[in-house]
């Protein structure tokens, strides 16, 4: 058995040698080696040449080596076999840390203060909001954004989920929203917004100037939040410096960008009332996710159906 290797911006060497240690037995190659390419029946990408994985004929199922798809649904040569998508304990955990950390840091004024440090200003906000009093709304009700729903309301925030189609079972102290309808109600309840969307075309752009208008102009903070941990490309990132700027939005915390790394000129880099991380949000364990997808190569190989295919149609 052969499984290709294919990925860009990355070191593959690691990679190989942890396919090699959980799939024994199996030939673990890169593109350019000399093999013969009707013998490779898996392949494991991230961000492979657009075409390219059309060479191998033998293809069998194709794997993502991260949490998105978008940089295998946009090739528009893609074999027609099943893509699996990562699920992963650690990295879904790691993703509700973040948003969690975010949502409190906002609603504690964590940088007003660091911003009073660095100045030496003592000045004590009296009328501070509890987290009950606040509403999150989560948009992407998958596997990150269940869990990160749950840890929320947990916490004792008023907690709604936005999804695309109605969730397979309720989430206990979230509220579900789901189909293009609803979205405005959504919307108009909420106080911070967490995108956890997947990049498709109907939400490449979605964070933009109308949908921020829509957020609530009620609610205890001093104007809404915008917590992106989802992909780059959902945001418009003029849009969301024009909202800062306007006090449409009170703040905004992004760990994805339109083009990474950021440029050094990007006005994002320094408005005080933006908080930035370098896509590191849900930083898997390399060796979980080699693992998952050997297990998922076992199962197929005795005849067990693929768990986590991507829906082609939906692009998630």
């Amino acid at each position: 058995m052969r499984l290709l290797l294919s990925v860009t911006g990355w070191d593959p060497s690691p990679w190989v040698d942890r396919f090699r240690r959980f799939l024994p037995g199996y030939d673990v190659v890169l593109p350019g080696e000399n093999f013969e390419p009707s013998s490779v029946r898996y392949a494991a990408t991230w961000k492979h040449a657009p075409g390219s994985l059309s060479l191998y004929p033998g293809l069998q199922a194709i794997f993502s080596l991260g949490a998105g798809v978008d940089h295998l649904t946009s090739d528009p040569h893609l074999p027609a076999v099943p893509l699996l998508r990562v699920v992963d304990e650690d990295l879904t955990a790691r993703m509700s840390e973040y948003v969690v950390m975010h949502c409190l840091m906002h609603l504690r004024r964590a940088w007003t203060y660091e911003q009073q440090q660095r100045r030496q200003v003592w000045l004590d906000f009296r009328n501070q909001p509890a987290a009950s009093d606040i509403r999150i709304g989560i948009l992407g009700l998958g596997n990150l954004g269940r869990d990160a729903a749950r840890k929320l309301a947990t916490m004792g925030f008023e907690v709604a989920g936005w999804a695309r189609s109605a969730p397979t079972a309720p989430l206990e102290g979230v509220r579900a929203f789901s189909g293009s309808e609803t979205l405005h109600a959504f919307l108009g309840r909420t106080d911070i917004l967490v995108a956890l969307l997947p990049l498709t075309p109907a939400t490449r752009g979605i964070l933009n100037k109308a949908l921020f208008a829509k957020l609530a102009r009620d609610g205890r903070l001093e104007a809404p939040v915008l917590i992106n941990a989802g992909r780059g490309g959902l945001q418009s990132e003029a849009d969301i410096l024009d909202a800062v700027e306007d006090g449409t939005l009170s703040g905004v915390s992004l760990d994805v960008f339109e083009v990474e790394p950021l440029p050094p000129g990007s006005g994002l880099w320094l408005h005080p009332r933006v908080h930035l991380t370098p896509h590191n949000a849900a930083m898997s364990d390399p060796d979980a996710i080699a693992k998952a997808i050997a297990e998922q190569i076992h199962r197929h190989e005795s005849g067990l159906p693929f768990a986590h295919q991507v829906d082609i149609a939906k692009g998630y």
